[in-house]
């Protein structure tokens, strides 16, 4: 087999465990309302297991980022398919709100964080030579959005047709699938130049880097936004959509149309990153986030405002990955780039969690959403702003190396 070959066999495989883990994810807002009726709970429960999903999940990507760059993907991606499965079919039994909890909201989260974006984006960058590592985390990241648009219909149907404890083990059978995918990553090897193996780190060291990189801590802080933002839609659309008198049919549209909009969004910002400065992509998308979230609340709400939005959310849905995802690399280089993106990603997820808490409790409490919808508005602006000052060069220690490399061969050229 070709190099050539393997490259795509392995991009390939790459890109259907993304669609599996977050098509898989993206449906489980459909679980809420069933779930409650069963149960006779109130929505804020099933939302507190899906918060600490979001949690659980951001919690345990920087362990799976290490694992991953200590062993590799395969391993990584094996364990958490299995703890995602585990999950899933557990929530289709779980009697008690702990049991979901510990569910729906810790196994599952486990297993996304070990086959998501955070273990198989890294794996992508060292696949690929540096000129198109930002479009191959934008094809990545639109697969992952492909997901969502193929996979929630199929799970409204199947909760439609076999009810919503079938619909979950079909679910968690397909998260097993993963598995079978996951082999063609075992040749994952990082494709850096000379200067990155004469510039190698401790991960202590690379911790200690970027811990006291103040523009390292604006990204984190974005990202805790994008979370909030994507989580709390994520959930609580379909339900905000069907208290307002619109069909589940209309929610799973919106949701789909979301997913198949990011796609083009992911694609498009992989390109763009890769020839644009990657920190004024980010502060447009988060400006343009807050722009739509404003106008479809001040809208009066008919079906084509709600696609409407749901079409504009998409272009902006994980657009944000591929510039973010690429800028650790960029700043820091390849060596850690699962745990340096992995503790990014951990803050994305805490924001989900509040994200996603809060907006059942504060329906719960006051029997609208309007508190956080609009929340999300104002720090969607403010993330826009704080984007501007980040410099996102190569940090000195990548400087410094290439400056030396160079000096000794001026024949060497291309980015750390």
């Amino acid at each position: 087999m070709s190099k050539k070959q393997f490259l795509g066999i392995a991009l390939i495989a790459a890109c259907l465990i993304l669609m599996l883990n977050f098509g898989l994810r993206s449906s489980m807002g459909f679980f809420m309302k069933p779930i409650a009726q069963t149960h006779g709970y109130g929505r804020e429960v099933f939302a507190f297991s899906l918060a600490l999903q979001n949690l659980f999940w951001g919690l345990c990507q920087p362990l799976a980022g290490m694992v991953a760059d200590k062993f590799g993907a395969v391993r990584t991606i094996i364990i958490g398919a299995l703890l995602y499965a585990l999950g899933l079919y557990i929530t289709s039994i779980a009697s008690s709100p702990m049991m979901l909890h510990t569910s729906a909201g810790i196994l599952v989260g486990m297993g996304i964080a070990a086959t998501g974006f955070g273990v198989v984006l890294p794996a992508m960058a060292r696949l690929v030579s540096p000129e198109k590592r930002s479009l191959a985390l934008g094809l990545g990241t639109a697969a992952g959005s492909a997901g969502q648009f193929f996979l929630i219909p199929v799970a409204k149907e199947f909760i439609l047709a076999y009810g919503w404890q079938s619909a979950l083990v079909i679910m968690a059978i397909g998260a097993l699938a993963m598995i079978l995918f996951s082999p063609a990553l075992a040749g994952e090897s990082a494709i850096e130049n000379k200067t990155a193996f004469r510039n190698r780190q401790s991960l202590t060291e690379a911790l200690k880097e970027a811990s006291s990189h103040v523009h390292y801590w604006l990204l984190i802080a974005g990202f805790f936004v994008c979370g909030f933002q994507l989580a709390f839609i994520t959930v609580h659309l379909p339900s905000y959509l069907t208290d307002n008198g619109f069909s589940e049919t209309t929610a799973a549209y919106s949701l789909a149309l979301i997913g198949f909009f990011n796609i083009i969004g992911s694609l498009g910002s992989g390109a763009l990153a890769g020839r644009l400065s990657k920190k004024w992509i980010l502060a447009f998308i988060y400006a343009a986030r807050a722009v739509v979230l404003g106008i479809f609340l001040i809208m009066p709400m008919t079906t084509f405002s709600i696609y409407l939005f749901s079409i504009l959310t998409g272009f902006l849905w994980l657009a944000t990955i591929p510039p973010t995802s690429g800028m650790v690399a960029q700043m820091f280089g390849l060596q850690y780039m699962g745990t340096l993106y992995g503790i990014v990603f951990l803050n994305h997820q805490i924001g989900s969690f509040f994200g996603v808490w809060l907006g059942g409790y504060f329906y719960d409490r006051t029997g609208s959403y309007d508190i956080i919808w609009w929340a999300a508005v104002f720090i969607a602006a403010v993330t826009a702003l704080i984007h501007i000052p980040i410099d996102e060069r190569p940090v000195a220690r990548i400087r410094n190396a290439k400056v030396i490399l160079k000096t000794a061969d001026p024949h060497e050229t291309g980015p750390a």
